[in-house]
């Protein structure tokens, strides 16, 4: 019976590190390729043995990039660590991750960095997924950081406790296979459900839980639209436009309230939405806070906030140096459901001189019911 009791406990605390573990976000083993290939699978920098890499499977060609390595005149970025690995045309790395709670939401987060002038994509699908379309594809064209390589996050709900996680470069040119993708620092983050706190009606609205951050990345994550991802993780919230919005953290930038908030990095190209149970007739107060990331994005700024019919404009001055301002909109309800969205009205660069996209933060969105009965909106900013 002792026995039986101290294997049951042995158990239970396994599972419990081993959930505990993507609770609270981290790389998947190797997931920064720090742990090198089996030297006598290298050809020079390409791998030659499907199951070269510890706890990956590849496919095609596959390359283990070393940092500083260069191509050409080009010199190669590693966004994590001193290695990473590039995805020749069509191929792909794969993963076999264990542990997971079946009818979870998790959240993949991943870098990435273009090596050619040409278009170039990256593809992530899970199995078994019985989604027959639910896989992200991202163009990485389009660079939203200073320093060469993007963050990206793309959620899926868990089928089973075993799952596969794919990342391919699909084939955009053949007439250059050198050039593919960077990818690195793979993470997974579990994604409970988030309940409506009291008196608020909007779910996740200091948008605290989203996908992993990394401890050391200073460029945010970027959360697709959801064309790219059906699931989204900013619980609670979509991506109702073409392009991503950035998913930030205090550690990094400066955030109004909490330890998150979204950047709105593409003008009206970057939206972010919410429906909300409403009751036809009734009066709203939707309030959030407006302002910068601290990230050297300056100049006049100017967030959109709908609910409903009606819309309200906040205008707010950034110095680029951090800082945020409050604004309301009171609104009657008049549906059982009510969009509420925000975006950038204009593209914005930050004045580094690096060219990066940039825009306005959004944090602490509440929506309350009051009793004041009214005919007109009513708009206010701090």
């Amino acid at each position: 019976m002792l026995k039986m009791k101290v294997l049951l406990l042995l158990f239970s605390v396994t599972c419990h590190v081993a959930l505990a573990t993507y609770t609270n976000g981290g790389l998947v083993p190797n997931g920064n390729f720090e742990e090198p290939p089996t030297p006598s699978c290298l050809d020079g920098t390409k791998l030659t043995c499907p199951d070269a890499i510890p706890h990956w499977k590849t496919s095609g060609t596959v390359e283990y990039i070393k940092s500083g390595q260069k191509q050409g005149d080009m010199l190669l970025v590693v966004p994590e660590g001193s290695y990473a690995v590039r995805l020749g045309n069509d191929d792909t790395i794969k993963q076999t991750i264990t542990d997971l709670t079946p009818g979870m939401t998790y959240s993949i987060t991943f870098s990435a960095a273009r090596t050619c002038a040409q278009q170039e994509k990256v593809k992530v699908a899970v199995s078994p997924n019985s989604e027959a379309s639910d896989s992200g594809e991202f163009p990485i064209q389009t660079m939203y950081s200073s320093n060469g390589w993007d963050m990206y996050s793309w959620a899926f709900v868990a089928e089973s406790s075993e799952v596969d996680i794919s990342i391919l470069n699909p084939v955009v040119d053949k007439e250059d296979g050198a050039c593919g993708p960077l990818i690195d620092a793979i993470a997974l983050k579990a994604l409970p459900p988030v309940r409506r706190t009291e008196g608020n009606l909007i779910r996740n609205g200091n948008f605290e839980s989203g996908p992993y951050i990394m401890p050391n990345a200073s460029s945010g994550v970027l959360v697709p639209s959801n064309l790219q991802d059906d699931h989204c993780p900013l619980i609670g919230w979509m991506v109702t436009s073409l392009k991503a919005v950035k998913y930030v953290d205090f550690d990094h930038f400066f955030v109004p309230v909490g330890n998150r908030a979204v950047e709105l990095i593409a003008g009206r190209e970057s939206i972010i939405a919410q429906m909300v149970r409403t009751t036809p007739g009734r009066v709203y107060d939707l309030t959030f806070a407006v302002g910068d990331a601290s990230n050297s994005c300056e100049g006049t700024m100017v967030v959109e906030a709908f609910a409903g019919k009606e819309s309200f404009k906040v205008p707010y001055e950034s110095s680029g140096n951090g800082g945020f301002k409050r604004a309301k909109l009171r609104f009657t309800a008049t549906s059982p459901l009510t969009r509420v969205r925000f975006l950038s009205s204009y593209y914005a660069m930050k004045s580094d001189h690096s060219g990066s996209l940039c825009g306005p933060v959004v944090d602490d969105v509440k929506l309350v019911a009051v009793n004041t009965p009214m005919h007109k909106p009513q708009h206010k900013h701090a």
